[in-house]
């Protein structure tokens, strides 16, 4: 499989690589501190994509400049992987590099509606909270409220006495056991 790049993943320098100047692909700065949290939860999962310039002595980003950044702006990013980055290097001309670039960040596509809303029906009911899934998937309150929404979430409760927040039958057993570790007397 040597025909694959990323069967040779080197750990590079940060300071030897560099952005390339052509990618047109913008990151908000909430998805960008998501992909810190998910680094810094899960650590590189995925290679940089580079190409070598002989001239410059430098990797060129093709694919993955955002990983780059955020280990170039995040300290604790930077300390962990002690200054280097997950590479692989293909061989291209500028415009091939060009079309792969936009291949990458065309091809990561979206998350769909229905699909994101289960998740969190699953989430919810494994036990997780609204603020866990808000911090953990970078949410608004109000995108979660939807998404429950959608997933008919709130027909579970419809014979249930109404309280702020939502929470499943496995969540409402969790803080059950922990008030009753703590010596806490449920609220009437």
């Amino acid at each position: 499989m040597k025909h694959n790049p990323v069967d040779l993943v080197r750990w590079i320098s940060v300071n030897a690589i560099k952005a390339n100047d052509y990618n047109p692909n913008n990151v908000a700065l909430k998805e960008l501190e998501l992909l810190h949290k998910s680094i810094s939860h899960d650590g590189y999962t995925q290679p940089i994509v580079t190409i070598y310039d002989e001239e410059t002595k430098k990797y060129i980003i093709v694919d993955g400049f955002h990983r780059y950044y955020v280990q170039r702006v995040h300290d604790d990013i930077l300390k962990k992987n002690k200054g280097f980055l997950p590479v692989t290097v293909i061989n291209s001309d500028i415009n091939d590099r060009m079309a792969s670039t936009i291949r990458h960040n065309r091809a990561r596509g979206k998350h769909s509606i229905n699909g994101m809303s289960t998740i969190v029906f699953n989430m919810l009911d494994n036990g997780w909270t609204d603020t866990q899934i808000c911090e953990e998937l970078g949410m608004e309150a109000e995108e979660l409220i939807r998404l429950k929404h959608i997933t008919g979430f709130s027909k579970l409760f419809e014979n249930e006495k109404y309280r702020r927040a939502w929470e499943s039958k496995k969540q409402l057993k969790i803080k059950k056991d922990w008030e009753e570790k703590n010596g806490i007397k449920p609220e009437i």
